[in-house]
């Protein structure tokens, strides 16, 4: 199902924001208050900053909410097959779809194109499952 996509546009670039996935990282905002600032109304200045400052910073975008595209011929940037998240009964999360998982330090853990994180908070190799949901008992 898709959401509400709201847009904010100048002469040189469109940013598209899907409020019902974003997860408040704030990446944008600490990345550039001056353009995203959730105190103000409308929350977006597109005129704040310049579009190659705003495309980096909507790049570091976690969740994807945030999108843009540049006038002149781009094609909106997040046009990409989602990443795909399966929970199994009584297990793990399973992730489909090109990711890179990181460390709470920035550092790269794991990138790849399949994972299964852990949902009990059992596992010895957190955050992913190593099993121990079937010695514990989860259920979940």
């Amino acid at each position: 199902m898709e959401g509400k996509t709201i847009k904010y546009k100048n002469e040189e670039i469109t940013i598209f924001w899907k409020p019902e996935i974003c997860i408040h990282s704030a990446k944008c905002a600490g990345g550039l208050p001056a353009v995203f600032d959730p105190k103000q109304k409308p929350w977006v200045d597109v005129n704040a900053a310049s579009a190659k400052e705003i495309r980096t910073t909507i790049d570091m975008c976690p969740s994807k909410a945030l999108s843009y595209s540049v006038e002149g011929g781009s094609v909106e940037k997040g046009d990409f097959k989602p990443l795909e998240f399966n929970i199994m009964t009584n297990g793990p999360m399973l992730v489909s779809g090109p990711f890179i998982v990181k460390g709470a330090d920035g550092k790269i853990i794991k990138e790849g194109d399949k994972v299964a994180l852990c949902r009990c908070g059992a596992s010895a190799n957190k955050p992913f499952c190593d099993g121990q949901h079937k010695h514990i008992g989860f259920e979940g």
